[in-house]
């Protein structure tokens, strides 16, 4: 009965296992293009306004390889704090925060490869 019994834990993981599998396997298949209209901070690049491709690589932690287009010349590689299923559905976007003055990446949605990516952001400053 006990070996039974570790046979179907075994079995249970493992399943769980390939459950999740296939959400990493999408991941790394992710890519797009997106438009900034204004200079945005992405943890530790700034990007200059203009057109981008991204593509998610999911080789050990998750990070986005970011490449300007028509002559941007800014090109990144941003780690990706940690992804999560979205809470809509509605197209992918980007959402900006605003410290200080300047624009920061906070998360960024596709829902059409069912993850939203979450980013460091600096802390917001009390006023004073």
């Amino acid at each position: 009965m006990r070996s039974i019994r570790k046979f179907a834990y075994a079995a249970a993981l493992t399943f769980s296992i390939f459950a999740v599998q296939p959400t990493l396997a999408n991941a790394e298949d992710a890519r797009g293009v997106f438009k900034l209209s204004h200079d945005v901070h992405w943890q530790d690049h700034l990007l200059r306004a203009g057109d981008y491709t991204f593509t998610l690589k999911t080789i050990g932690q998750p990070f986005l390889v970011l490449r300007g287009v028509d002559g941007t010349g800014t090109d990144a590689v941003v780690l990706v704090r940690d992804f999560e299923t979205p809470r809509l559905d509605e197209g992918s976007r980007l959402v900006l925060v605003s410290r200080n003055g300047e624009s920061f990446v906070s998360t960024m949605e596709l829902p059409n490869y069912d993850m939203t990516l979450n980013f460091n952001v600096p802390s917001e400053n009390p006023s004073k």
